[in-house]
Formats: C-alpha cells, sequence, structure tokens
C-alpha cells in the first residue's frame, strides 16, 4: 500500500467517512438513472462500484462514478442494456458490447458462461468493445457461487514496458479466479499484472503520498515513489518477466479472441471521454459437476484453504490469509457501512446535484456538514 506519512488513524478519520452502502448505492444508481441507464441496471452499476468499496478495494469503487458520468455525457459510453450475440457456437460465445457500462455486459457474459458450462461442462464467452467492469473478482465469485470455477479476464491501454524497455507496451490486464467452496470464506485470487493497480496509484495522488519502490516509473522510465510523476510515466509489471508474460497473453486472449483491441487500440481511460474506451474481457466457466462431485471439490478446496490460514507464520506477523480472504474479513468488518474518502463523497454528491439527482438525506448532510 502507498506509505502514509501523515498520521496513521487519525489522519483517516480527517480524510474519511463511514456512509450507509445502501445510501451510497441509492445515490449512485440516482445519477445513471439520470443519464437514461435503466433503473435496475442503474442499481446493477451501483451496487458492483460500492461492493468493491466494501472490499477495501476504492480504486475499483465508486471514486469511478465521475469519469463514468463524464464518459456517459459524452457518449462514449452508451446506457444500452444488452450486449450483442455476434456468434454463438455452443459453449463458445462472442458479445459486441458497443461501448455499454462494463458491469452490465459482464453480468451478462457471467450468465452466459454460467449456462453454458453446465449443458456442456465448459462455458467461455469473450467481450469485445468493451468497457471498464470494475473488480474482477465479483465476476468470478457469482460463478463460483453458481457451481463454476470463474476465470474472468480484461485488457487495458498499454501501461506497462517489457522487462528492460522504455515504452509501455502492455496493460496491467487484471485476471480473477474463484472456486466453489464448502465454507464462507471465498477461495479467489483477483490480481493485476502490475505491482500495483493504476488506480492505487491515482488515490496515492489524490492523498499526497508516497508509492512504494517497484510500483511505477516516471514518463522517462526512471523508477519513482512519487504519485503523480507516475500517473504521466509507466507501471511495472509484478515479478518482472513473469508478470509482464502474463498481461501480454491476457490482452491476447481478452481482445484476440473477441475480435476486439489490442495494445494501443485499446484507449486511456482518463483520456479523452468522446474516445470509446475499446477494452475486451474474457469470461470462462467450468461446471465443476461435469468434472466430479461438486461437494467433494468444494471440501478439497475449502480444506486447502483452511490449511494455509492455520500455516506456521514469520515472526511479526499476526496471521496468514488464505487467497481472497482479506477482502472476505473486509466485508464482514464493514458490515452494512462503508469507509469512503471524504473528497470522493463529495464528488458523488457534487455530480448528482448537478444532474438534479436525489440524493438520500444521510449522504447529503453527511457532506454539508463538512467544512
Amino acid at each position: 500500500m502507498p506509505t502514509d506519512t501523515t498520521g496513521g488513524d487519525a489522519h483517516r478519520h480527517r480524510t474519511h467517512c463511514e456512509v450507509d452502502a445502501g445510501a451510497l448505492s441509492a445515490a449512485v444508481s440516482a445519477i445513471f438513472a439520470r443519464l437514461g441507464v435503466a433503473d435496475a441496471d442503474a442499481v446493477r452499476v451501483a451496487d458492483a462500484l460500492v461492493d468493491a468499496d466494501l472490499e477495501g478495494i476504492p480504486s475499483h469503487g465508486v471514486m469511478l462514478v465521475p469519469m463514468y458520468v463524464q464518459r456517459l455525457r459524452s457518449g462514449s459510453v452508451t446506457p444500452a442494456a444488452h450486449a450483442a450475440v455476434v456468434s454463438d457456437r455452443g459453449g463458445c460465445v462472442v458479445l459486441d458490447a458497443a461501448n455499454m457500462l462494463g458491469q452490465l455486459s459482464a453480468f451478462q457474459a457471467v450468465a452466459l458462461a454460467r449456462d453454458r458450462a453446465r449443458a456442456h461442462g465448459i462455458g467461455a464467452v469473450a467481450v469485445r468493445n468493451a468497457f471498464h467492469f470494475g473488480a474482477a473478482g465479483l465476476y468470478a465469485r457469482a460463478l463460483a457461487r453458481d457451481g463454476c470455477v470463474g476465470i474472468v479476464m480484461s485488457n487495458t491501454r498499454p501501461l506497462m514496458p517489457a522487462p528492460g524497455g522504455a515504452q509501455s507496451v502492455v496493460g496491467n490486464n487484471p485476471l480473477a479466479i474463484a472456486l466453489p467452496g464448502a465454507d464462507p470464506i471465498p477461495i479467489e485470487l483477483d490480481m493485476a499484472m502490475s505491482a500495483s493497480a493504476m488506480g492505487k496509484i491515482r488515490l496515492a495522488a489524490t492523498r499526497g503520498l508516497e508509492l512504494p519502490p517497484g510500483w511505477a516509473t516516471d514518463a522517462q522510465g526512471n523508477p519513482t515513489t512519487d504519485a503523480v510523476a507516475a500517473l504521466s510515466g509507466m507501471l511495472l509489471p509484478a515479478a518482472g518477466a513473469k508478470g509482464f508474460g502474463l498481461a501480454f497473453m491476457v490482452d491476447l486472449l481478452c481482445g484476440g479472441l473477441s475480435g476486439g483491441g489490442t495494445g494501443a487500440a485499446v484507449r486511456p481511460l482518463y483520456g479523452d471521454s468522446a474516445i470509446p474506451y475499446n477494452c475486451a474481457h474474457f469470461f470462462l466457466a467450468l461446471d465443476v459437476a461435469h468434472f466430479r462431485d461438486p461437494a467433494a471439490f468444494a471440501r478439497n478446496a475449502s480444506a486447502a484453504a483452511a490449511a494455509v490460514r492455520g500455516s506456521d507464520h514469520a515472526p511479526g506477523v499476526e496471521r496468514v490469509y488464505s487467497p481472497g480472504e482479506l477482502g472476505w474479513a473486509t466485508r464482514c468488518r464493514q458490515g452494512s457501512r462503508c469507509s469512503i474518502e471524504r473528497v470522493v463523497l463529495a464528488e458523488i454528491v457534487s455530480v448528482a446535484r448537478a444532474l438534479a439527482a436525489p440524493v438520500p438525506s444521510s449522504i447529503a448532510n453527511h457532506t454539508d456538514s463538512q467544512p
């Protein structure tokens, strides 16, 4: 995480507040509804964003709302409800999202992948002309809840150089894998291929925090801990050549299989809001029941995760987490209260009022009371 040099818990209390997650989702969904998104779809997108905040992933949460709004108003994102099926060959489907909100095309792809996996054992859905869909783990978990191994990935604009390179040639393309388990703790990997996500660097720049070494370079390719300089520089791949190689393959799986954008054809998310993002997604569902007894698989997976949690830990380390546990624990700790940056909440209220969208009183009163 970024280095907090400004006072720990006291600083967090000044910069963050706790709001009701339902009220926050209502405020965000009202914004999207004012921009022509169907009410039920607006709620679905809002809930997906708030879900990321509840899991402690603010870089994929409601901080994205102003950017989404700008793109909806500029026309590079549409309020459409459904992606078009352009190829359907049993277990393999290609969707054209035509620049609709990424959460909506993603949930459509999840449903298709699940249904085809139940019929064929494997369901694969590639999506082209797509838009940012938030946290990939949300969709992998949805497949796991339905008895499938869920594998979800996306490409982004080039953000990382090849090892030894000084030019961004591939995105930090996220990959999420989730497996059905026998207890409430999810078994999930959700990672970008960079040492850190660009959203975290944006948050660090907003907060005036330094970055850990190894996260990014400046515009000239020099390693930097300056978050502002990193915004105009490059992300560094996790694990060097390994992270870069995985990112390269994810790019081609997403854009290559869908017939969508790859490499520099994917445009900057925070660039010209009138130009479509043009990313691509890939969803793979494996129905466990086509391979073995689902209950036995789930027990085995959960037992393996429990063994990780129960393993010895190094001196000074309080405990060890299994993959997916930390986000679940954060959600359990927060309950129905969502920790949000005050500046992010104020911006959401400002956007809502500019659109004459209703804001729940608990949200409005909270921001109005701030100095």
